[in-house]
């Protein structure tokens, strides 16, 4: 084995609009050497978020990534040489490694994966950041009350996905919003929401009078765009109704940000717009993997993997899925 045998995906340009394969760069590069403090890991599963195309527009508040730059991602990773104090050769662990095969950590944003991560990719999915996303968000933003109707977008991604099945372990009813007979499917027969809109091929606004008559209590925003104006313009709000803004992936893609929505609906229905940030959480991952795990394990949770093999892949994988085509969590295996 020689010394180049690393592999990583960087950015080989700054981002315009939708991104292509050709706007990143797969490279052989030098195994990184292991200081005081330290560990190498060696990663076994990473996940391809949406936010992370946010960052390459400079519209997070983390670091944007500039060419050259390796990709930004979570991972599943095993511990292969420590001078650390706290993780050993051996361990499986879950940490910001960006896209690439081999990683030096000083730790600070590592846990252990849990016993009760099995198979260890939900770590990154409905067990890991997407699910603590849905678990906080309809809990403690929106305060979630059994009986409630509960409307959400990207229905059949890892956090719309949590996000109904949270509210049918709770009492609540769940309706969901994906794109494609398909997806909707899944939604209603596997993840058992109570309805799911085909957006692509329904009316979302006539749906909505349909499903819920006296509006929705809580809307999980995933997308942003169109179905978030439809929701509130439309008034399709009950009173006192709840948005969540959670994710914006109609935008992200976008050179310009786009005009909001008329938001004077919200007055006559008392509604509130709150914002759900993940990172808020952190410190709070316990509470949710004690909730969570005895849920998945009890077969109360489903969910659904879409999955790349090899970092050679990652690329193509990270646009299928900015363009809205991937089904379920997006992984690259490494295994």
């Amino acid at each position: 084995m020689t010394s180049r045998d690393n592999e990583r995906v960087v950015l080989a340009r700054d981002l315009v609009g939708t991104p292509e394969p050709d706007d990143f760069r797969y490279e052989l590069c030098e195994r990184p050497v292991v200081g005081p403090g330290q560990m190498l890991v060696e990663a076994e599963w990473l996940s391809l978020d949406p936010y992370v195309r946010a960052l390459l527009s400079g519209r997070h508040f983390l670091r944007q990534p500039r060419a050259g730059d390796v990709l930004p991602a979570r991972s599943v990773a095993r511990v292969v040489d420590s001078r650390h104090a706290v993780f050993s050769i051996g361990d499986r662990v879950v940490l910001e490694t960006g896209l690439q095969r081999r990683t030096v950590s000083n730790g600070d944003d590592a846990w252990l994966l849990h016993p009760g991560h099995s198979p260890a990719s939900t770590a990154l999915g409905i067990l890991g950041m997407p699910g603590m996303t849905a678990y906080f968000g309809m809990l403690d933003v929106a305060q979630l009350k059994a009986g409630d109707t509960v409307l959400v977008s990207a229905a059949s991604g890892p956090v719309g996905s949590m996000v109904g099945q949270i509210a049918r372990i709770k009492g609540a009813r769940a309706i969901g919003i994906a794109g494609g007979p398909h997806k909707c499917t899944w939604t209603v027969r596997e993840a058992r929401f109570d309805a799911c809109i085909d957006y692509k091929n329904e009316s979302v606004d006539q749906r909505l009078r349909e499903l819920a008559p006296r509006g929705v209590d809580i809307y999980f925003d995933n997308t942003g765009g169109e179905i978030l104006n439809t929701v509130v313009m439309g008034r399709h709000l009950a009173m006192h109704g709840r948005v969540i803004l959670c994710g914006l992936i109609t935008q992200y893609n976008l050179k310009d940000a786009p005009n909001g929505p008329n938001l004077g609906p919200l007055m006559a229905c008392r509604g509130k717009i709150l914002p759900m940030v993940v990172y808020d959480y952190e410190n709070r991952r316990e509470e949710f993997l004690r909730a969570a795990i005895p849920w998945f394990e009890s077969g109360q949770l489903a969910y659904r993997e879409d999955v790349a093999e090899g970092l050679d892949n990652a690329a193509a994988q990270f646009c299928k899925l900015m363009r809205g085509e991937n089904f379920g969590k997006t992984l690259v295996r490494l295994l």
